[in-house]
């Protein structure tokens, strides 16, 4: 049976750090993903919209949440296209499904289709998050991987290649975890993701790897099942140090 995976790609990867799209960076995403699929994997992806909007930050000067929320939703989807462009320059196939009606550009969000189109070998990419306000796309990564029966989520991030004890951006001594369990982040405090994301990933006993973007080939790495980044999981851990 094929490896199926769910890859979250932060909005703020495919602007390099600016608004807007930089397609160097994403073209570098689209030839590790191809590569993968090449291998034999059956990859999904829930893209974020951070380098046009966020909807929490623009709901904080002022704009209504819900409002702000949609906008960035239209981000993702933006983001989708130019991902779906690059991997197909690739040669491999890619379908977009979107949770908000988008008919011309995208499909709508059927998991079954989604689940049809992995097993065929094609790139299915999700965006405009869960189609409702209120719910960050670490969330969404959490949800339609368990609706297309993932093996695992991949959480890529920047500036960090893992999970570790303390922030290592202003902690210089923080311990980097190789593997740790739901129950034991949760008892230190640890913030892998988002609260929800987390929590359905617990309650349903997903794994999920935490890797940095950082590194060369470090997405097709992560895709085709190296160890890499900082497993997260409902089993025993062992880590690369006590945490305190």
């Amino acid at each position: 049976m094929a490896r199926r995976v769910l890859l979250k790609l932060s909005g703020e990867v495919f602007g390099g750090g600016a608004i807007g799209i930089d397609p160097d960076v994403v073209n570098r995403i689209a030839a590790q993903v191809a590569e993968a699929v090449r291998d034999g994997v059956e990859v999904a992806i829930v893209v974020g919209g951070g380098n046009f909007f966020r909807g929490a930050e623009l709901s904080q000067r002022g704009m209504e949440r819900g409002r702000a929320d949609y906008i960035g939703m239209l981000g993702t989807v933006m983001n989708a296209l130019a991902l779906q462009d690059f991997i197909e320059k690739q040669g491999v196939e890619t379908r977009v499904q979107s949770a908000i009606a988008m008919s011309q550009v995208a499909e709508p969000y059927i998991p079954r289709r989604a689940v049809r189109h992995l097993e065929k070998g094609r790139v299915v990419i999700f965006g405009a998050g869960a189609g409702m306000p209120y719910f960050s796309t670490d969330t969404v990564s959490a949800q339609r991987a368990l609706e297309i029966k993932a093996d695992i989520v991949l959480m890529s991030k920047n500036g960090v290649d893992g999970v570790y004890d303390a922030d290592p951006r202003t902690t210089p001594d923080a311990r980097k975890y190789d593997d740790v369990t739901f129950d034991e982040a949760l008892q230190r405090g640890l913030k892998v993701v988002d609260a929800a994301a987390f929590a359905l990933c617990m309650e349903n006993k997903l794994p999920m790897i935490v890797f940095g973007m950082e590194g060369e080939g470090n997405i097709a790495r992560a895709l085709r099942g190296e160890r890499i980044g900082t497993l997260v999981h409902a089993g025993s851990a062992t880590t690369t140090g006590e945490a305190p």
